[in-house]
C-alpha cells in the first residue's frame, strides 16, 4: 500500500513539473527595444516593429517555439534599465557589449560586428571647390585688379598715343587694346615690339611691373591658403582631426565615452534621429556614432551629401542583452547557432544591408 502511495506521489509531482515546464515554454517573452534603423525600427506601417535585430529576435523565438513581443522604450538608457531591473526578459537592438554592461547584465553571443566611424559632409569636386573659392572678398579683389589694368592702359594710351602705332588710335577704339597690353605686361612681361617710347611711358611701365609683382605674388598665396584651408577642414585622416569641428553624438552611447576619453568636445542628443537631423541641417559637420546606423543613414537618404568615413575607430560588438543569470541565454546563443547554420541569419543580413555585406 505504501509503495502504491509512493509511485502515485511521484508519478504526480513528474506531471506537475513537465506541465510547469510546458507551460513555461510557451510563455511570451517580451524585449524592450528602442527606435535605431535599421536595427529597430520603431514607426511603421502595420504599427509592429521591424529592423534587423528585430526580425531575428523572431526568428529565435519561433525556433524555441515560443512568442515573443516587443516593449519599445523612451531612451537607450530605459531600455537598458529594464533589463537590469528584470522588468522585461531582455532588450534586441544595436546593443553593444562592453564590459561595464556585462557586470550588470548579462548578453547572447555577437549578433552584429560594428564599429564607431565618422560621419562627414560629402566631398566637394574640383568644380565646386573652385565655386567656393569665389567669395566677395576674393571677386572684389579680382574687379579691382581688372580696374587698375583697364586705367594703367589707358593711362598709357595718353602716354604712347603719338609715339608707337599700337596707341595710334582714337579712345573709344584703345579700350580694349590698352587693356590688353596692360594685362600683357603684368602676366608676361609686356611685347618686346611695344615697349614704350615715351619717357612718361617708361617710367609708368617700370612701375607697373614692379607693382605687379607684389600684386600677383599677395592674390596667388590668397587662392592658395583659401585652398589650403577648404582642404584641411574636409580632410579627416584621424580622430585628432576632429578638434575644432562641431562634432555631434548620442549621450550615454560607447561613442560618447570614445570621444571623452580623447577629450573631444561633442555635443549630445538623446536621440540618433534628432543628432542627424541636425547633421542634415547644418547644425553640426560631423557625427561619431555607430557605423552601421550611419551608413544606413546615407544609403537610406538619396539626397543627402555626406559620406561614412571607412575607418573603423573602435570594432564593436551587439549582442542580445538580458537580465544576469537568464535561464534563456543557453538557449538563445544555441537558437543562434543554429540559424547562422541555416542561413536564416545571413538572409536578415543581405534584407537589410544589401546582398554585398558581410558581417
Amino acid at each position: 500500500m505504501k509503495l502504491l502511495a509512493a509511485v502515485a506521489l511521484t508519478t504526480v509531482t513528474l506531471l506537475n513539473f513537465a506541465s510547469a515546464v510546458l507551460a513555461q515554454s510557451n510563455d511570451a517573452m517580451v524585449f524592450a527595444t528602442v527606435d535605431r534603423p535599421p536595427f529597430a525600427i520603431l514607426e511603421t506601417e502595420n504599427g509592429s516593429p521591424e529592423g534587423f535585430s528585430v526580425d531575428l529576435m523572431r526568428a529565435i523565438a519561433d525556433d524555441l517555439g515560443r512568442s515573443v513581443s516587443f516593449a519599445p522604450a523612451e531612451s537607450f538608457s530605459a531600455m537598458l534599465d529594464a533589463v537590469k531591473s528584470e522588468a522585461v526578459d531582455g532588450a534586441i537592438a544595436n546593443i553593444s557589449i562592453t564590459a561595464a554592461r556585462e557586470v550588470e547584465m548579462d548578453f547572447s553571443q555577437p549578433i552584429f560586428a560594428s564599429g564607431i566611424q565618422i560621419l562627414m559632409p560629402a566631398e566637394v569636386s574640383a568644380l565646386g571647390r573652385v565655386g567656393g573659392l569665389l567669395t566677395r572678398e576674393i571677386g572684389t579683389a579680382i574687379l579691382i585688379a581688372l580696374g587698375l589694368l583697364f586705367g594703367g592702359g589707358m593711362l598709357m594710351w595718353i602716354f604712347e598715343r603719338r609715339h608707337q602705332p599700337y596707341f595710334d588710335r582714337p579712345a573709344k577704339d584703345a579700350l580694349f587694346p590698352s587693356f590688353w597690353w596692360a594685362l600683357n605686361l603684368v602676366v608676361n612681361g609686356g611685347f618686346e615690339e611695344r615697349m614704350p617710347q615715351s619717357r612718361p611711358g617708361r617710367f609708368f611701365a617700370v612701375i607697373l611691373v614692379v607693382a605687379s609683382l607684389f600684386v600677383v605674388s599677395v592674390f596667388v598665396a590668397t587662392i592658395t591658403a583659401a585652398v589650403t584651408v577648404e582642404a584641411l577642414q574636409e580632410s579627416v585622416d584621424s580622430i585628432n582631426d576632429l578638434d575644432g569641428r562641431d562634432v555631434g553624438t548620442v549621450i550615454g552611447s560607447t561613442s560618447a565615452d570614445f570621444l571623452n576619453q580623447r577629450e573631444i568636445r561633442f555635443t549630445g542628443y538623446i536621440s540618433p534621429q534628432e543628432m542627424l537631423a541636425d547633421f542634415d541641417a547644418g547644425t553640426i559637420d560631423s557625427v561619431v556614432f555607430d557605423g552601421p546606423i550611419l551608413a544606413y543613414h546615407v544609403s537610406s537618404n538619396p539626397k543627402s551629401k555626406a559620406r561614412v568615413i571607412e575607418r573603423v575607430y573602435r570594432p564593436e560588438n551587439y549582442g542580445i542583452a538580458l537580465p544576469s543569470d537568464s535561464a534563456m541565454r543557453e538557449e538563445i546563443d544555441q537558437s543562434l547557432l543554429k540559424l547562422r547554420e541555416d542561413g536564416t541569419y545571413d538572409a536578415l543580413i543581405e534584407r537589410w544591408f544589401g546582398a554585398n555585406f558581410r558581417n
